[in-house]
C-alpha cells in the first residue's frame, strides 16, 4: 500500500501544477459527476493495483498473468450490457485467439503447466481487480467533454485519496514498508509511467477505437513483460516466446483489421 499511496503522492502534484488553470474551469462538470469521479479513480486505480499486490501474496505469478488475460472479455461483456455493443463472431474468434497467445507465454509453451494451476484466494483478488479495471475502461464511456489529461488529474486526486486509508491501515497492522536508495527509482518509474502515461495513452485510445477494442491490447502487457525480462533482466528468449507474440498479434489483426474487411465487403 505504500507503493500505491506514494506513486500517486508523486503523480498528483506534478499533474496540479500542470492543469492548474483548468481544473479550476472544469471543476463545475467535474462537480456534476463527482460521485463518478470518485468511484473511477478510487476503484479503477487504487482498488485495482491494491488487489493486484494483495493477490500477489496469495497465488503465484503465472496465476496473475493468467486472470489479467480475462480482462479484454470483460471489457467486452461489459460494453455488450451497458454500451449496447455489437460484437460480431469475428471479433471474439479473435479475441479467443490472442487469449491463446498469452496462454502459450504464461505456460512456457507447456500444456502440463497450464494444467497443473490450481485456484486459490489470491486468484479472487486478481479476479475482482480484473472486473474493477474493466469497469474502469466501460466508464471512461461516459467522460464529461474535456481534455484526458485534464480529466485524469482528478481521477488521479481520487486515486491518491482512496490510497490514504489503506495505507493507515497497512501501517496499523505492522506491514508497512518505505523505499530505500534505488527503490526510489522504482517507485519513480512507476508513478511517471505506469501511473501517468500509459493511463493517459490508454483513455485516449478508448476514446478513439472503444473500450472493447481498447481492451484486447490489454493481451500485450505479459507479452511485454517477457521481452523486458529477456532485454533488462537478461533472461533467455524462448520459442514459445516468439509465438505467443505471433499468436496475439494474430488475434489482435483478425479482431480489428479483418473484422473491418468482413464488414465493408
Amino acid at each position: 500500500m505504500v507503493v500505491v499511496f506514494l506513486r500517486w503522492s508523486i503523480v498528483v502534484p506534478i499533474l496540479i501544477i500542470m492543469q492548474r488553470e483548468k481544473l479550476i474551469l472544469a471543476y463545475p462538470l467535474v462537480k456534476k459527476n463527482l460521485k463518478w469521479v470518485l468511484s473511477m479513480g478510487a476503484l479503477g486505480l487504487t482498488a485495482f493495483s491494491a488487489l493486484f499486490y494483495i493477490a500477489a501474496n496469495y497465488t503465484v505469478a503465472v496465476n496473475l498473468g493468467i486472470i489479467q488475460c480475462t480482462m479484454p472479455a470483460f471489457i467486452l461483456i461489459l460494453a455488450v450490457l451497458f454500451l449496447n455493443t455489437k460484437v460480431s463472431k469475428i471479433e471474439v474468434f479473435g479475441m479467443l485467439v490472442a487469449l491463446v497467445g498469452v496462454l502459450i507465454v504464461i505456460s512456457k509453451g507447456s500444456l502440463i503447466t497450464l494444467l497443473a494451476l490450481s485456484a486459490n484466494l489470491g486468484d479472487l483478488f486478481a479476479l475482482m481487480a480484473v472486473f474493477l479495471y474493466a469497469s474502469y475502461t466501460i466508464g471512461l464511456k461516459r467522460s464529461p467533454k474535456m481534455e484526458n489529461l485534464t480529466l485524469f488529474t482528478f481521477f488521479a486526486i481520487a486515486a491518491w485519496l482512496a490510497s490514504l486509508p489503506l495505507l493507515l491501515l497497512e501501517t496499523s497492522l505492522g506491514y508497512t514498508l518505505w523505499p530505500n536508495n534505488f527503490e526510489w527509482f522504482l517507485i519513480v518509474y512507476i508513478a511517471l509511467v505506469p501511473s501517468f502515461l500509459s493511463q493517459i495513452t490508454f483513455m485516449r485510445g478508448v476514446e478513439l477505437i472503444g473500450p472493447g477494442r481498447a481492451g484486447l491490447y490489454i493481451n500485450l502487457v505479459p507479452i511485454f513483460a517477457a521481452i523486458m525480462g529477456v532485454i533488462i533482466l537478461d533472461e533467455p528468449f524462448e520459442l514459445y516466446h516468439f509465438w505467443s507474440l505471433v499468436v496475439v498479434f494474430i488475434g489482435i489483426y483478425i479482431f480489428t483489421i479483418l473484422n473491418k474487411k468482413v464488414n465493408f465487403s
